[in-house]
């Protein structure tokens, strides 16, 4: 299970677009904001917009990239999780 995915994405970035300058991304720059929720604005075409709050989510579990290749989605986690339950001994 110590495969790597590869996945194919489309370039359909423009040729005017220059991106020599960025830097590398930080992990987790957004993170302590996340946690504290968040608000998403939609531009409609009908030129309304709505905006969505996210509120504060403490139910939110970050994987490290070593765990995450063992287990790359909510499912697998949760049923690994659940297997590991039914060893604990009851109160």
């Amino acid at each position: 299970m110590n495969e790597k995915i590869q996945y194919e994405l489309d370039d359909d970035l423009k040729e005017e677009y220059d991106l020599s300058q960025l830097k590398n991304p930080i992990r987790g720059k957004y993170y302590q904001q996340y946690q504290e929720g968040y608000s998403v604005t939609i531009h409609h075409e009908d030129r309304t917009t709505t905006v969505e709050n996210f509120p504060k989510q403490n139910d939110i579990i970050v994987l490290d990239p070593d765990v995450k290749q063992y287990f790359p989605d909510s499912e697998s986690v949760n049923s690994t999780l659940r297997s590991l339950i039914k060893l604990i001994p009851k109160r």
